[in-house]
């Protein structure tokens, strides 16, 4: 435990919570180009709107098996009375229309992926394909919304997403690696930058805003 608190990490990270270090350590900021991963952050974020990320986040291996471990072919087929029944599950958040959003983004994720191939493909154009590598130095800095993630939110409510506003989309992108927001002193800033260029051949450096 000690070597936690040696270690320079976000200043939003409360280290007294071990499994949201280790989410912090391992996952936020790592570049995600698997879609159902893609999918399962989408419902997550959409589930946290007007909560905190770790609650959410407490509640993530019940949502998957809620939500057939984020398979969108199968939550999209998901009827009334599926709804019902989850609004009974008290391991997810009980909220009725953020579980017919789901099951709404569900549907709207494959439209999507029949058009461009892979909701991958789809969401990474809003970063031009590389990750924004901000500088962040303290709290103060964090942005809550940006230039991509407002277009990408005007984008997916076009489409008829719902629990998409650009907080959502944001905090989307800081979850899957479409921007490094570790601070510059985070030890995982740097990790990740390298991660990049061990990448596809195809990727460039990001660029740095």
């Amino acid at each position: 435990m000690s070597k936690n608190h040696t270690i320079r990490r976000c200043p939003w990270l409360d280290l007294r919570k071990p499994d949201y270090v280790e989410y912090h350590d391992k996952e936020w900021g790592v570049p995600v180009h698997d879609d159902r991963r893609l999918f399962e952050f989408l419902i997550l974020e959409g589930a946290q709107a007007g909560l905190s990320w770790y609650t959410v986040l407490r509640k993530r291996e019940n949502y998957r098996s809620a939500f057939d471990g984020f398979d969108p072919e199968k939550v999209a087929k998901y009827d009334e009375q599926k709804v019902r029944e989850l609004l009974e599950n008290p391991g997810i958040i009980r909220n009725g229309a953020k579980i017919r959003a789901a099951v709404n983004n569900a549907q709207r994720f494959l439209e999507i992926r029949e058009e461009f191939g892979s909701f991958d493909s789809y969401v990474w154009r809003f970063v031009d394909g590389e990750p924004i590598v901000n500088e962040l130095r303290d709290l103060a800095d964090y942005p809550a919304t940006s230039r991509q993630s407002d277009a990408l939110s005007k984008d997916l409510r076009q489409r008829g997403f719902k629990f998409v506003g650009s907080i959502v989309c944001y905090s989307h992108m800081q979850a899957t690696g479409m921007v490094n927001d570790h601070t510059i002193e985070c030890f995982r800033r740097n990790e990740i930058i390298r991660t990049y260029s061990r990448g596809s051949s195809e990727q460039e450096r990001p660029a740095v805003k």
